[in-house]
């Protein structure tokens, strides 16, 4: 029993022994932990600030574009309105200048259409006369 009490005593010792060790190596883990926890807060924060740092700078950004196109966008709606405002008085005065010629060639072509009708009646009564002339004198009237 005393052969069995000893191997007992020695696998107990050995026990402590390996105990002790994992006693160590959970601290030693413990500690690298709390400092890789201690290094990701760090940079964690060390993180949020630079986001803060790129939101306010990209704010500032999108500020500066969008009062910059604004302004670019109250230009060309300026200068639109100027130009639509050239090419309507542009297109008023050429549509009086048409209706003037139009005024213009209604008259020339009134007073052309007044003369062509009298001279085709001139020429109707004329080429009457001749027929009755020629039947009269056919007929012996003549």
């Amino acid at each position: 029993m005393e052969a069995r009490i000893a191997r007992l005593e020695s696998d107990v010792a050995h026990l402590r022994t390996d105990v002790a060790d994992m006693k160590i190596d959970v601290r030693s883990l413990r500690d690298k932990m709390d400092d890789m926890n201690t290094r990701f807060d760090a940079k964690s924060d060390a993180l949020k600030k630079s986001v803060d740092d790129l939101k306010e700078s990209l704010s500032a950004g999108i500020d500066a574009v969008k009062d910059t196109l604004g302004a670019n966008i109250s230009e060309v709606e300026d200068t639109l309105e100027a130009n639509i405002s050239e090419v309507k008085d542009t297109v008023g005065a050429n549509i009086s200048d048409v209706k003037a010629s139009v005024g213009a060639l209604e008259v020339k072509l009134v007073t052309s259409l007044s003369r062509a009708t009298n001279w085709a009646i001139a020429l109707y009564i004329a080429l009457a006369a001749a027929m009755f002339g020629t039947m009269a004198r056919g007929f012996g009237w003549i």
